[in-house]
């Protein structure tokens, strides 16, 4: 089981999706995002799975969650920075959004 301080140390937060481009060499489908995080963070890179249920453009301009506190991670070519929140449904990956504009960079608390 997890504890509250497990949580606590992950660090998740508000960006907004500012560019998308389809990730040709990933093993499923996915996209590359660029996400701005706000100043203090700035511009982090991610690989995303949402595919099935985000067109490209639709995303831009939409804000996200991520945990932006892991390590990067290879996939294919691309370096993942960030890990971006989503629930898995039967139609694809859902991103778990802010229901109200916030600040980029603002953190889950």
């Amino acid at each position: 089981m997890a504890n509250i301080e497990d949580f606590i140390k992950l660090d998740i937060r508000v960006g907004t999706i500012t560019k998308v481009e389809n990730f040709e060499k990933a093993k499923k489908p996915a996209y590359q995002l660029e996400i701005d995080f706000g100043k203090e963070i700035g511009i982090k890179k991610s690989s995303a799975q949402i595919t099935q249920l985000y067109s490209k453009e639709e995303l831009i301009g939409k804000q996200i969650l991520a945990v932006i506190n892991f390590p990067p991670r290879q996939v294919a070519n691309f370096m993942s920075e960030v890990l971006v929140l989503g629930t898995y449904s039967k139609e694809g990956v859902a991103l778990i959004v802010p229901d109200k504009k916030v600040q980029n960079g603002d953190k889950l608390g």
